[in-house]
């Protein structure tokens, strides 16, 4: 029931199975959105075109994640490094993921950190860091502009 229930999000799913991993006997679920509360707050904190700055609730994500596999297909995840804080709610992970952008097959290779809190075997907010740069780069094909220097 679980595949089928998400088989729309199967372009995410090294990045869903490398989450787990991290979060193992912490959290709940066989899938990643399982393992969501239902009123779970994401703060994202980059500014990249097209993907809001915060979201509230795992509905909401699921619907702004629902479009991610007609632009990119993960292969794969790796580089996972689990911190725990000194407050026992709290993990942060660190981890890589790969694919390739669908429309230009250039190739998708990113980095993130994640502060995950998790209250009663679910999270319940997630602050996600990215390298925007590589993101856009992969997108684009191109390095964002440099800022122009006025005299």
């Amino acid at each position: 029931m679980t595949k089928a229930k998400y088989a729309m999000f199967d372009a995410l799913n090294p990045f869903f199975e490398i989450v787990l991993e991290g979060l193992t006997g912490l959290v709940d679920g066989k899938h990643f959105f399982d393992a969501i509360a239902e009123n779970a707050r994401f703060d994202f904190r980059y500014d990249f075109p097209g993907w809001p700055r915060a979201i509230r609730g795992r509905a909401a994500l699921m619907d702004m994640f629902s479009g991610y596999g007609k632009s990119i297909k993960l292969h794969s995840a790796d580089g996972l490094q689990v911190h725990r804080s000194q407050d026992s709610r709290v993990v942060i992970l660190e981890y890589d993921v790969h694919g390739t952008i669908l429309a230009t097959g250039a190739s998708y290779d990113n980095r993130f950190s994640s502060i995950i809190t998790i209250e009663g075997r679910e999270v319940v907010h997630w602050r996600d860091y990215m390298d925007s740069l590589a993101a856009w780069t992969a997108l684009n094909g191109k390095p964002v502009p440099a800022a122009s220097s006025r005299s």
